[in-house]
């Protein structure tokens, strides 16, 4: 069956538009409700959001779905992701669901779903809850005296907070460290500079006025400028750089200078070997990691293993091969000895870990490797399936035969939007511009004639 409601991260849109309405929600509340409404326990979900204006609007229906199928409400508020996954474990809930469009804008929203052990769900149940929706709801709904009931549930901050400190080796402070958080006026505006000032940092906060509709404005990990501004202007140390749901991070170094996930990765996992605690020999990252990542993994007698785009496909390959570091380039960073999720909280503190433990620059901890040269390019349709035209197949293998010793090529449509994603890189720029361009050209072509 075609997928209609989820997305690569569960179900987003803009707020008030198809899927994202108040009656989806509801909907996907009683769906959701009904297949895990297993046993004669009582159920129940624990519900997080964001800081986005609409959040209100789909906490209430959702609400309303899950008690209607007769599960009972946790109401947390905003809150991070990896909380809402942490918490889903530590109140043993039947479901986690997180209202949050990640890094977009305040104009949409989106649902996140997890299972009791703390993951998002599988293609296999996404489908499933995807054929719910497309019935009439009306025999699941639960009778008179099952219907759950709601709660606002207290704390919840201060277990993640807990859990955040508990995440930092025990010989390692923060005393000593200025540390800038941008934290884009979005779930963990409370929650991060409290970790970070509990742990002894000298924390400087922007990004924490929420109000509706200025989370990731021209702030956060997608917006950094912000940050750098502000590291430069305070002399930080370090600045760190969340999303709008906290689930991913950007560090900026004590210049200014911007930090992406696969550095960071390539930190984490170099500790971690020499700590001898990296499981599965390497680390698991997506199709769009650089290829200087895997050349100084490759140095290190590790391995880097490729899935494609989205976390959730980067933990399944984490879970089923035994890696306990995983992520993306745009800074989503899944450590499993901590969480199920990707933590950008969780994440950055490892990397203060390691700056505190060798006493060196942000810079020079984190600039593990020199990236090659990386373009990324867009090309917008209207219809039809471009890729599987015969002239443009033949124009990408031709490019994967000119890159095949020195660089890759990785075209796919993007999972969100009508888009087609042309990405390469080697070590020669100007080939890299030029095979990205002329592709870019050939699809064009190819739908403007369609």
């Amino acid at each position: 069956m075609k997928r209609r409601y989820f997305g690569t991260d569960g179900i987003r849109g803009q707020s008030n538009m198809f899927p994202m309405t108040p009656d989806l929600a509801m909907r996907v509340g009683i769906a959701v409700g009904t297949i895990f409404r297993r046993g004669t326990h009582r159920h129940r979900v624990v519900i997080g959001k964001d800081t986005r204006l609409s959040g209100y609007m789909l906490e209430n229906a959702m609400v309303a779905g899950f008690t209607a199928a007769g599960i009972d409400a946790f109401v947390l508020g905003p809150i991070p992701t990896p909380a809402v996954a942490m918490l889903t474990r530590s109140l043993r809930a039947d479901i986690g669901v997180m209202i949050s469009a990640s890094h977009n804008p305040y104009e949409d929203n989106g649902i996140k779903l997890f299972g009791p052990d703390g993951y998002k769900l599988s293609d296999e149940l996404e489908m499933q809850i995807e054929g719910l929706l497309e019935q009439d709801l009306g025999p699941q709904l639960a009778k008179s005296d099952n219907i759950g009931r709601a709660k606002r549930i207290d704390g919840v901050h201060d277990r993640y907070i807990e859990f955040a400190k508990r995440t930092l080796p025990r010989d390692v402070t923060l005393q000593g460290l200025r540390v800038a958080i941008d934290c884009a006026n979005g779930a963990a505006y409370k929650v991060a500079p409290a970790v970070l000032w509990e742990l002894g940092a000298d924390v400087v906060t922007i990004g924490n006025e929420p109000n509706g509709t200025n989370i990731n404005l021209n702030c956060g990990s997608t917006h950094p400028a912000a940050l750098q501004k502000k590291v430069h202007e305070v002399r930080a140390d370090i600045g760190i750089a969340l999303d709008g749901d906290a689930d991913r991070v950007i560090i900026v170094d004590e210049n200014g200078d911007i930090i992406d996930g696969d550095q960071l990765m390539a930190v984490v996992a170099e500790s971690w070997a020499e700590d001898e605690t990296l499981k599965g020999d390497g680390i698991v990252a997506t199709i769009m990691s650089n290829l200087g990542l895997e050349r100084f993994l490759q140095s290190k007698g590790l391995n880097l293993a490729r899935t494609k785009v989205g976390d959730r496909y980067v933990v399944e390959h984490m879970r089923q091969h035994g890696y306990n570091i995983g992520g993306e380039q745009s800074g989503h960073i899944v450590l499993s000895d901590f969480g199920t999720t990707g933590d950008g909280l969780v994440a950055a503190l490892q990397i203060l870990a390691c700056v505190k433990r060798t006493g060196r620059t942000v810079s020079e901890v984190c600039r593990r490797f020199e990236p090659v040269p990386q373009l990324l390019k867009n090309v917008r349709y209207s219809g039809g399936k471009p890729l599987e035209d015969n002239v443009v197949r033949q124009a990408i293998a031709d490019a994967e035969q000119e890159l095949s010793r020195n660089g890759r090529l990785v075209i796919r449509p993007s999972g969100t939007e009508p888009l087609i994603r042309v990405m390469a890189e080697g070590d020669d720029r100007s080939q890299i511009e030029r095979i990205v361009n002329d592709l870019v050209g050939v699809i064009a072509n190819v739908r403007t004639a369609a």
